[in-house]
């Protein structure tokens, strides 16, 4: 990216937040009201690359530039900081934190990467008199939750408490299972069957992570299967002149498997 081509977005943001000229709906926003399109956008992002489409990606990656830009200017009205600051802050962290590319000789020969990032970080926390009474305190409330579970079994697993045989989180997986089943059984509380049905994702998350797969991927994977394979069900009632809501379970299943197998012999 050229230097022009971020001048000129910081200035049509400068220009949209005007309080003479500028956009209503751009000057009345906050860091709070933004928050959650910069999650929308890098959803986004995640969807073209799981799609494989480069140019919606190149057009998402904008999208989610714009918000890093959007809360630079609100931060540079308030006095705190600008987009040059944003930028310099991250060259910095990264740079420190790869003194195995960027540091000495000695540094670039060590090769203990994951080790010295790990320290690098817990040494900027101290520098910053950040106090963590857990190792677990800095892991975002905001994240998916199955991509917070995993991130919390990793900090976890850093300090020995982890399963150390994928085996076992199995036999904890058929465990939890169980203790659902009995929940169910015994007429399903609302509250207690949220509880178990959580205590079942988590060690889906945790048996994802044993077997080095983004569970998040996985899911989304499984989503545009079910949509891509629900679709073929829609197309093929079409054909015969009816509609999901016009057609029997039986009907609709033996539609799904056709499309199963017509996936596996394409």
């Amino acid at each position: 990216m050229s230097e022009r081509a971020i001048d000129r977005l910081l200035a049509i943001m400068a220009r949209l937040r005007d309080p003479q000229d500028g956009c209503p709906w751009d000057i009345e926003q906050n860091f709070a009201s933004i928050a959650p399109y910069t999650i929308e956008e890098a959803y986004e992002v995640a969807d073209a690359i799981e799609r494989g489409d480069m140019d919606d990606l190149k057009d998402e990656l904008g999208d989610l530039l714009l918000q890093v830009v959007f809360h630079a200017r609100m931060a540079e009205e308030a006095g705190l900081f600008a987009f040059d600051d944003v930028a310099d802050a991250i060259s910095a962290k990264m740079t420190r934190r790869h003194p195995h590319v960027f540091g000495s000789e000695g540094e670039r020969m060590s090769g203990e990467v994951k080790t010295r990032w790990e320290e690098i970080k817990a040494e900027e926390k101290a520098a910053k008199g950040v106090a963590s009474a857990s190792i677990l305190d800095d892991v975002p409330l905001a994240l998916p939750a199955l991509a917070r579970a995993v991130k919390l079994q990793n900090r976890a697993a850093r300090v020995g408490f982890d399963w150390p045989d994928t085996s076992l989180v199995i036999d904890k997986l058929n465990e939890e299972m169980l203790e659902l089943s009995a929940e169910i059984a015994k007429g399903g509380d609302p509250d207690r069957l949220e509880d178990e049905m959580g205590d079942l994702l988590f060690v889906y998350a945790n048996l994802a992570r044993h077997m080095k797969v983004d569970p998040e991927a996985a899911l989304r994977r499984a989503n545009a299967k079910f949509r891509r394979r629900f679709g073929r069900i829609e197309e093929k009632l079409a054909a015969l002149g009816k509609r999901p809501e016009d057609s029997t379970l039986e009907e609709m299943d033996n539609l799904w498997n056709e499309a199963k197998r017509e996936e596996r012999e394409s």
